[in-house]
């Protein structure tokens, strides 16, 4: 009779554990949505205010910072582990090549169609990336590979757009409360599919689509929608620049992750990223006096 009555309290004891365990995921997951929303929130609707107060070309560069991907890593690493979230970061550099042809495919589409542009190019950009993806699924990769093809890809794209001409954005759309609430709502609807990922696939296939353009696509198709596609096409040119701080960063987590974990990791990666940044708007900045200076001297 005591054993029983020991088996039972047990038993109950078990279950009690798994109940709190369940509504302790709950409220994980619960709490990783509102995170993931208000992430995806912030990103957007900075990077549209940037591109409208400063120029298109800066909110380009900085669309390549590891917004969209370090969101999904850094979620990888935190619902799935670490090694899972650093092996994704391997193929997540592989797919910037596809992120890169998303970009390249759209604004080939903007130019093309004349009805639905945006639509058409949204489409063709789309399916351009996961015909990309598809075929870099079946590429076994490693770590030099991984590095080599984004970065030849990153330099290809800058020559294939050096003659888009950077356009600023004059007459400014005036902000309301609606205005805000779309473009959040593509940034944290895209976010949330993309993150959502690894509960279904692997590492390889999870790395490739945290590729995806999470932050840019929606900040394209707010600058598409309230300006015109030129505007559109000078953050495009300007997206291979900001690329190499992705490849940067995504290389620093592959590293960085099994090592100090997802907090640390994260925060060492960001800050590689952000030292490539730093290093190129110095040398854009000496080599843009020379100009001038070479300018005004064959004005004289």
């Amino acid at each position: 009779m005591k054993l029983k009555f020991k088996s039972c309290y047990q038993a109950n004891g078990y279950f009690s554990i798994t109940s709190l365990q369940q509504i302790n995921n709950s409220k994980m997951i619960e709490l990783l949505f509102i995170i993931k929303l208000l992430v995806a929130i912030a990103f957007v609707i900075g990077l549209s205010i940037l591109a409208e107060n400063v120029s298109p070309k800066v909110a380009g560069i900085l669309s390549g910072y590891p917004t969209g991907s370090a969101i999904t890593l850094f979620f990888f690493g935190l619902e799935v582990s670490p090694d899972f979230a650093a092996k994704s970061a391997v193929y997540n550099m592989m797919g910037l090549t596809a992120a890169l042809t998303f970009v390249y495919v759209y604004y080939i589409a903007s130019r093309y169609f004349k009805r639905f542009n945006i639509l058409l190019s949204s489409l063709s950009a789309i399916t351009a990336y996961f015909a990309v993806v598809s075929l870099l699924h079946l590429i076994e990769i490693n770590k030099y590979i991984a590095i080599l093809i984004p970065i030849t890809f990153s330099f290809l794209f800058i020559r294939l757009f050096k003659s888009i001409e950077n356009i600023n954005i004059k007459t400014k759309a005036k902000l309301n409360y609606k205005i805000l609430f779309v473009r959040a709502f593509f940034a944290a609807l895209i976010i949330l599919v993309i993150t959502s990922v690894p509960k279904f696939v692997g590492p390889t296939w999870a790395g490739l689509f945290s590729a995806f353009p999470t932050t840019l696509f929606p900040l394209m198709l707010i600058i598409h929608f309230t300006y015109s596609k030129e505007h559109v096409h000078t953050v495009i040119k300007n997206v291979p620049i900001g690329m190499f701080s992705l490849i940067i960063y995504s290389l620093v987590i592959s590293i960085v992750y099994p090592l100090f974990g997802i907090y640390t990791g994260t925060l060492i990666s960001f800050g590689a990223a952000t030292v490539y940044l730093l290093v190129y708007k110095k040398i854009r900045s000496v080599l843009d006096k020379r100009e001038l200076k070479k300018t005004a001297i064959e004005g004289e």
